[in-house]
């Protein structure tokens, strides 16, 4: 029950902010306007929060774990084609073994 609450307030603000986004967008600005000094500051304290985050560090992580994982999926798919290969193979040189094969 705690879950569908938390979900709903997560829709009802996602839902505030898209009919109000133009609104929110417009205030941002005149407050940006009206006070140039400290809202850089803001956004120079925000830069330096995000680079210390380590969010480079975290998607350079991911795409190394990516390309780790996609190597093994790449064997595997290349085995099940030359399996898959192998196997149409048997089938047809069996079907003509058995047509020509005998003279039942």
């Amino acid at each position: 029950m705690e879950k569908r609450e938390h979900d709903d307030l997560a829709e009802r603000g996602l839902r505030y902010t898209r009919e109000h986004f133009d609104e929110i967008l417009s205030q941002t600005e005149t407050y940006v306007r009206q006070n140039p000094t400290q809202s850089l500051a803001y956004a120079v304290l925000a830069g330096f929060v995000l680079n210390r985050l380590g969010i480079g560090r975290i998607l350079r992580g991911v795409v190394r774990l990516a390309l780790f994982a996609l190597k093994p999926a790449i064997l595997i798919y290349g085995a099940t084609k030359l399996y898959e290969a192998a196997q149409e193979e048997v089938i047809r040189s069996g079907a003509g073994r058995r047509i020509g094969g005998r003279g039942d």
